[in-house]
């Protein structure tokens, strides 16, 4: 039993774990009164992002870089209770081709699962770890950070993000394609000012015309642009544009990575990403019209933990996000909830015989029963299919890629054809398990076709590996034939994925 779920309360323990695509990060914390006390942090540069191949593939070296690191952290990980560790893949997970089979190992190593979470969620857990890092403030703030292959730029109030942006740049891709040989000189730093500058070009109105009282910067490289210059000199509070144009101008004067150790307060370790880094933001100051960004010391791992007490207190914002996407298609929430109440009523009795008692399970069940008619926004014929669409490429705070693309499975496939193969496309170790809900959901739908407000008598639930038996009150299938006729459709249905259905 985890500890979130034992009568002593929330769990004493919880951790983060940030695979960016320079460096990876851990960070152990101990929740008090909703605030963070840091029990323990690792960071070690892993450069995932330098792996990826022109055919989108990680390499082995870049694999085995992580995977010696992910065993590190799982030595101090490893008897966490599940749940109580969040670890997230970001930009280079995102594109890699090969990252399902990179995550299995991965997992295995840390001990925990590894999720992979959009570009917007990222700004969106990003933006959660600088604003309670800060203290409070009236107006809007702009927060800025530079990832290894991506930037994301939020613009919030309070905790609450307003408006977020991803962008596919970031301090090794753009080292990588400006200064790949180390040299640093000022024609190549004006191009990679302009290659960022086109990136920021279709927000650069937008966010200006959002506007902000004060602008925030995180993570590695905006926190060593800010030890530079304070280091050197260049700026009494915070990162300023000429702060940043004379380190512009040292570092083409050093003109090698391998000579800016002249740079007081810059780490070794991350001079060869450097160059990338600060034209980024240069740029950006250029593009938004910044004229001082304060360096924070939250960031995407301290936005994790604070979401992951929110899930661990039922504050999960993916309730939220559930809610918000049943109001937008206009979900007949009678029947979402006549179809979670039965399906929550199956799963307590097949939990245990179908090894379906994590949290996980439950969660999915129950926002597929929420959703599952969400296609009928776009149209009836198909509507589990369109729902399945909208699911698994939808921006869905809180969310992880593989959630949506269980919860999009669960949704394909609650009516209709049962098809094993939508669960092909997903991890092997999750297949099983995500076909099991699905018959649950099936069933829930099945049993609720009149859409009325009739109690439906109370049955018990037999499983046995594939077999399974439905029981209903002697004489009740007799008098709802409409029911036992659809109960017989299913059965032939649900040999597809080698079920057996058997009711009375």
């Amino acid at each position: 039993m985890s500890e979130q779920s034992t009568a002593e309360g929330p769990a004493s323990t919880i951790a983060a774990v940030d695979l960016g695509s320079n460096s990876f990060h851990m960070v152990v914390a101990r929740p008090v009164n909703g605030h963070l006390s840091i029990l323990d942090r690792l960071r070690e540069s892993v450069r995932l992002a330098a792996g990826l191949g022109a055919d989108g593939e990680l390499d082995t070296a870049a694999q085995q870089r992580a995977i010696a690191c992910l065993e590190r952290f799982g030595q101090r990980l490893r008897d966490m209770p599940p749940g109580s560790v969040r670890a997230v893949g970001t930009n280079t997970l995102r594109k890699a081709r090969n990252s399902d089979a990179f995550l299995e190992a991965a997992a295995a190593a840390l001990g925990h699962p590894i999720e992979v979470i959009s570009g917007l969620e990222e700004a969106r857990v990003i933006y959660l770890g600088v604003s309670h890092s800060l203290p409070a403030s009236p107006g809007q703030r702009l927060v800025m950070d530079i990832g290894g292959g991506s930037t994301e730029l939020i613009i919030g109030e309070g905790f609450e993000p307003i408006y977020m942006e991803s962008l596919y740049m970031g301090c090794v891709s753009l080292s990588q394609e400006h200064f790949a040989d180390g040299s640093i000189s000022a024609k190549a730093m004006r191009r990679a000012e302009i290659a960022a500058g086109q990136e920021l070009q279709s927000i650069e109105q937008d966010y200006r015309r959002l506007g902000w009282v004060s602008a925030v910067g995180s993570s590695g490289t905006i926190r060593a642009v800010g030890d530079v210059v304070q280091a050197m000199g260049w700026s009494d509070v915070g990162i300023t544009l000429p702060a940043l144009q004379r380190l512009r101008e040292a570092m083409i004067a050093a003109g090698h990575v391998e000579r800016l150790g002249s740079l007081q307060g810059l780490p070794p370790e991350r001079a060869a990403v450097f160059p990338g880094g600060v034209a980024i933001l240069i740029a950006t100051f250029a593009a938004l019209g910044i004229e001082r960004m304060q360096v924070s010391d939250g960031a995407l791992r301290e936005g994790l933990l604070y979401d992951l007490m929110g899930r661990i207190r039922h504050e999960d914002v993916r309730s939220r996000t559930i809610s918000s996407l049943s109001d937008r298609y206009h979900v007949d929430k009678a029947q979402a909830r006549r179809v979670h109440d039965t399906a929550s009523y199956a799963l307590h009795q097949v939990m245990h015989a179908w090894k379906l008692e994590e949290e996980c399970a439950a969660n999915l069940l129950e926002w597929a029963a929420w959703l599952h008619e969400i296609g009928l926004a776009v149209a009836h014929s198909g509507y589990h299919k369109h729902g399945a669409y909208l699911l698994e490429f939808s921006d869905m705070p809180g969310f992880s890629r593989q959630e949506q693309k269980a919860l999009a499975a669960l949704v394909r496939s609650h009516r209709r054809k049962f098809s094993p193969a939508v669960f092909r496309l997903l991890p092997e170790a999750q297949r099983e398990r995500l076909m099991r809900l699905a018959v649950l959901l099936r069933l829930a739908v099945l049993l609720h076709r009149s859409r009325a407000d009739v109690l439906l008598p109370p049955f018990h639930l037999d499983v046995d590996g594939k077999s399974i038996t439905l029981r209903f009150p002697a004489g009740w299938l007799e008098l709802h034939p409409l029911t036992q006729a659809d109960l017989a459709q299913e059965a032939e249905m649900l040999k597809e994925g080698k079920f057996k259905l058997m009711f009375e």
